[in-house]
């Protein structure tokens, strides 16, 4: 049986194909060369399937679930209301998504372990993460709409390059987990009305369940818009967030962001021996008049900020947690004071 992760003593229920947690609609194992191409019109719906021993205790099984598999293709499709996952692949290479649409249900595409991924012009709905997932290497994700009661990307890895899509928010459709057990059991559809707040475009992602292969680095998210989304990125190595626990992350950058309706600062606290860069450069990022800084930041190596304009903050670019790095400003514009050091605690809400 799945169990939370804070009590949780082994993680054969995502490791072993042949557990319950992994059923699926569709299920691929150890095989090559496979596509999945949808007429126009064509939907696979999940039902919101109910399993009382799945996880979280209510969830049923994936849409797809892929095991030990290479050169995979997903195209035209729509995929619905599918009891946990709508794609779920693991330990797999070669993938391509295209000209899919996610609606309702949990995460929209999560992988982990996967390497040479192509993510394209796909419309994610999704009341979980839309894009998920640890461990994976040479992942492309362009044109996309993104939408999500939690986070755009919730991801680790290394050479990763996503450009030209769109996060907004408010949400769709929101988390199945605020639904009471009778409509779980039901297989009631996901609600539209309730809190919908989209939490980030990137939120860290990397727990003990698997081995992570390479340093997370070189994640590049470049010429997108973003509205009426909490925050840019969700970074807190202190150990309070479970699923930000195994490999720190090392570097990530965005360039040519425009972004509107932004709640929260950026949250960049990485590890004290593996320090994190931050790169925020050609962007534009109007707040709400809510944040008490634009960066909220502590063990980071360097922060470069380079030809950024800052709206609606009355407040400083930076606020240093602990031992800091470099702050390095070109090019500000919106923002007077660069950086203040607090003797707070570093509390960040767990996404």
């Amino acid at each position: 049986m799945w169990n939370y992760a804070a009590v949780r003593t082994t993680h054969d229920h995502f490791l072993k194909p042949g557990s319950s947690w992994n059923n699926a609609v569709i299920r691929v194992l150890d095989a090559e060369n496979v596509s999945i191409i949808g007429e126009e019109g064509s939907v696979i719906d999940g039902s919101d399937c109910y399993d009382e021993t799945g996880e979280e205790f209510y969830r049923g099984p994936h849409g797809i679930s892929v095991h030990y598999s290479k050169n995979l293709t997903f195209k035209g499709y729509t995929i619905q209301n599918t009891g946990n996952w709508a794609h779920q692949t693991l330990f797999s290479s070669d993938m391509s998504f295209s000209n899919i649409t996610i609606l309702g249900g949990h995460d929209g595409i999560h992988m982990s372990s996967c390497d040479d991924i192509k993510i394209s012009d796909c419309n994610f709905y999704t009341g979980d993460d839309c894009i998920a997932g640890f461990d994976n290497n040479n992942v492309y994700v362009s044109g996309c709409e993104i939408n999500s009661a939690c986070s755009g990307l919730r991801f680790g890895g290394n050479n990763i390059l996503v450009e030209n899509c769109h996060f907004f928010g408010p949400a769709k459709y929101f988390f199945r987990g605020s639904l009471s057990l009778e409509d779980k059991i039901a297989g009631n559809p996901s609600p539209t009305e309730g809190k919908k707040t989209m939490l980030s475009i990137f939120t860290y992602y990397s727990d003990f369940t698997l081995k992570v292969r390479r340093d997370p680095k070189n994640i590049i998210i470049r010429h997108c818009k973003a509205e009426n989304v909490e925050r840019f990125l969700h970074y807190d190595f202190t150990g309070k967030q479970v699923w930000q626990k195994n490999r720190p992350l090392r570097e990530i950058t965005f360039d040519g962001i425009t972004a509107k309706g932004i709640d929260m600062p950026l949250n960049a606290y990485g590890d004290q021996k593996e320090r994190v860069d931050i790169s925020i450069k050609n962007s534009t990022v109007a707040f709400t008049g809510k944040a008490d800084c634009a960066i909220r930041g502590g063990n980071f190596g360097v922060i470069d900020i380079d030809s950024v304009e800052i709206r609606n903050l009355d407040a400083p670019l930076v606020k240093v947690y602990v031992e800091a790095g470099e702050i390095r400003v070109r090019n500000l514009i919106g923002v007077k004071d660069i950086y203040t050091v607090t003797e707070e605690k570093f509390e960040a809400d767990p996404i």
